[in-house]
């Protein structure tokens, strides 16, 4: 198979695209139609351990906002989703999962609330805009949905907080985890959010105009360099090990929010209404018969998983690796996978089958790993 893209318009480049190459990106992926760096020549063991210890800055700018604003914007949002928004306040962000009118899951973004009827849904990698459209269309709402110039550079790892605060001054480190404030950025105003995919620790400046996207990455960059800074992007390993899911891999509309741990992320006491309300509480009601567990595997450092292993108590097959790699601090191999209720239990025997034909041994974990 070949290794690399053919780009084009089509695949979108970020305010950060060129700060990244001539950092000496050397793969992409694509997210929301945009390009993602996925690799800087190091290996991803490298850029694990670099990650948590130093700082890394990210261009994760396929990380599109969805913009929801007008009289009808809460409204929208809370019809979108399971979870009670009416106690969010105004520099918070939310977890939200969206679902679909069976239950499913749509994405799972952040939502941060800029004002009483303005939100930003900062997207996994699916079609939220045109959802949203035609929820809002369908339902006759007064509410204007679009994709504005807003473009995240995660700044990520336990020197991130010291970095920014000696960049844009101290009040960074009063910002509360999942909170966001605002930073004055070449006479301009940019939000920063205490986020990011890593538990690790950063942030996350969602800059408002794409052609700062170089000096940005500049300032960052200077400000990085008594710090050990080096460019990177979301790590396989470090997002496996923390139990960090991803839509489209762990995820997709087959499956609801029970089955991935957030049920607590969803209100079905009749507080809420939502799409997929009755669904999930069926659901709730009946027992979800899988969720997703860890999965910790021996036989050596495993290959890519492009596409699901079977998981297997003898000869039943009770789940599917969707994601796996190698762990340097477990010295095991370390996967993702809803696994069926009568074997979810942590220490549960199992053989995992992976792709180069491979039967390993395992035994499923909960999650994060430890």
């Amino acid at each position: 198979m070949a290794d690399g893209l053919n780009f084009s318009r089509r695949l979108r480049r970020t305010p950060f695209t060129a700060s990244a190459e001539k950092a000496g990106v050397t793969g992409f992926s694509v997210v929301n139609h945009m390009l993602l760096p996925k690799s800087y020549g190091r290996s991803v063991e490298e850029d694990y351990w670099h990650l948590r210890e130093h700082v890394q800055v990210w261009d994760v700018a396929c990380q599109r906002q969805v913009q929801i604003q007008g009289p009808d914007a809460a409204w929208l949002v809370q019809w979108m989703t399971p979870r009670d928004i009416s106690h969010a306040k105004v520099g918070e962000c939310f977890y939200v999962p969206i679902t679909d009118d069976t239950g499913g899951m749509v994405n799972d973004p952040v939502l941060l609330k800029l004002a009483e009827d303005r939100f930003w849904l900062s997207t996994a990698d699916s079609d939220l805009l045109l959802f949203a459209k035609g929820l809002a269309l369908g339902r006759g709402l007064e509410v204007t949905i679009d994709e504005p110039d807003v473009s995240p550079l995660a700044i990520q790892g336990p020197k991130a907080e010291t970095l920014l605060a000696d960049l844009f001054g101290a009040h960074i480190r009063d910002i509360g985890f999942f909170k966001f404030g605002w930073i004055d950025f070449s006479g301009t105003r940019q939000l920063i959010a205490r986020s990011g995919y890593s538990l690790q620790g950063g942030f996350e400046i969602y800059l408002d105009g794409g052609h700062l996207g170089g000096d940005l990455w500049n300032a960052v960059w200077q400000a990085g360099q008594t710090f050990e800074i080096a460019p990177g992007c979301p790590n396989l390993i470090e997002r496996i090990e923390a139990g960090l899911l991803s839509y489209g891999n762990e995820m997709t509309r087959e499956n609801t929010p029970l089955e991935f741990g957030i049920a607590k992320f969803c209100s079905l006491d009749g507080s809420v209404d939502c799409l997929g309300r009755e669904a999930l509480l069926r659901a709730a009601e009946t027992g979800i018969s899988r969720q997703i567990r860890g999965v910790l595997f021996d036989g050596g450092p495993c290959p890519t998983c492009a596409e699901p292993w079977p998981v297997r108590v003898d000869a039943r097959l009770v789940g599917q690796i969707t994601s796996a790699v190698w762990s340097p601090r477990l010295k095991r191999n370390v996967g993702l996978s809803l696994i069926d209720r009568s074997f979810w239990d942590a220490g549960q025997a199992v053989t995992v089958h992976s792709v180069d034909g491979t039967t390993r041994d395992g035994e499923v974990s909960d999650l994060p790993f430890t």
